[in-house]
């Protein structure tokens, strides 16, 4: 009988795989600034400093110059300060990018400047850009509209190298919102049917009531479009927007918007989230219509958070029209005498928001 056996170190080859890692931590800052020819008025070397704010641990915020000294009059200066104490042994290590934002809310490659790893330490604890952009260049640009203009900060804090183990199994990224996807576009098992502006769409009443408690109450409720095999009209709405709501509960995401039919569609869909108790995706349309505030838009936005309770919105509206430029500006527009009309109790809070600021002598006169 033939005996057979493995000697030690044959066989299949075994491995394993590690990193070492530069530890970095990454947060951003959004900075508008509002009123801009204003704050050409400062006197040389004197900088506005934003609101604090988190990025790696640590408590920073941006240094806005319009004139940060005789040398550099005509330009318009940004830096990245450290708020916490930290000693020159202990210096923190960051990089910051400032960016011009665009009116799409994207970073302007001409004006887009990185700075070099530095050291932010007591003594030494601002780093930017004398020359960030010239005034001249930013006037005559696209990106100052309404007298105003964003600077996006990302701030990436450097830590210190470590090993890590590399696993050897590759997880992919779930892809559920792409097999719901395929479901509605496949129309397998569909079960429920709409008729919206002369249009039919189909859904699954699981995925809507799993969403919705609205529509909870509709297919597993005592109403009648629990067993009903007809389809449900819906009539004051307008088909796109009921696509983009379907799209919404299928994707858990915001369906793809053309730049110049962005900001009615997110009106009317903050509309159809609210009626339909879609709290994420009322919270998505707010967020996306804070980037769209302007002295045109701010009261037709504002009457609409004020009647949908969006109450951050309401209060990014109120802030904007703290400004006694943009409201002198505001109050020219259409939406303004809708929203006295329409909103009684916000025009309440405006001038309490106005005049009781005044009689404390805390807002600039008007020139």
């Amino acid at each position: 009988m033939t005996t057979s056996f493995r000697i030690a170190g044959e066989g299949l080859p075994t491995g394993s795989a590690s990193s070492i890692i530069a530890g970095a931590v990454s947060g951003y800052h959004l900075l508008k600034i509002v009123g801009y020819s204003r704050t050409k008025e400062v006197p040389n070397g004197k900088g506005i400093d934003s609101c604090p704010f988190g990025a790696g641990g640590r408590t920073w915020h941006v240094r806005y110059y319009p004139n940060v000294d005789p040398k550099n009059v005509d330009c318009i200066s940004l830096y990245l300060t450290l708020d916490d104490t930290v000693a020159k042994a202990e210096a923190v290590k960051a990089q910051a990018k400032f960016s011009l934002l665009d009116q799409h809310g994207k970073p302007v490659p001409a004006y887009t400047k990185t700075t070099a790893i530095r050291d932010f330490s007591v003594g030494n604890n601002s780093w930017g850009f004398d020359k960030f952009i010239e005034r001249e260049a930013l006037e005559k640009s696209d990106h100052l509209k309404d007298d105003s203009f964003t600077v996006k900060v990302d701030v990436t804090v450097i830590g210190e190298c470590h090993a890590q183990k590399i696993s050897s199994i590759v997880v992919p990224p779930s892809h559920m919102y792409r097999l719901f996807g395929d479901l509605l576009s496949s129309k397998t098992g569909i079960d429920v049917e709409f008729r919206v502006g002369g249009e039919m769409f189909s859904a699954h009443r699981l995925v809507l009531a799993a969403w919705s408690p609205v529509f909870r109450a509709q297919f597993y409720g005592p109403m009648k479009e629990g067993t009903t095999t007809e389809a449900i009209c819906i009539d004051d709405m307008e088909a796109d927007v009921f696509k983009a709501l379907l799209s919404f509960m299928y994707a858990d995401a915001l369906p793809d918007m053309k730049q110049e039919e962005e900001y009615a569609m997110t009106l009317n869909l903050l509309v159809a989230a609210d009626r339909y108790d879609l709290e994420r995706l009322k919270l998505l349309c707010e967020d996306k219509l804070c980037n769209h505030i302007n002295t045109s838009s701010v009261s037709t936005i504002l009457a609409l958070a004020e009647q949908h309770h969006c109450h951050e919105l309401k209060a990014a509206c109120m802030e904007f029209l703290s400004s006694p430029v943009n409201l002198d500006e505001a109050m020219e527009s259409e939406g303004f005498d809708v929203l006295a009309k329409s909103c009684p109790g916000v025009m309440k809070d405006l001038l309490r928001s106005q005049i009781v600021p005044s009689l404390l002598g805390k807002r600039k006169p008007r020139e």
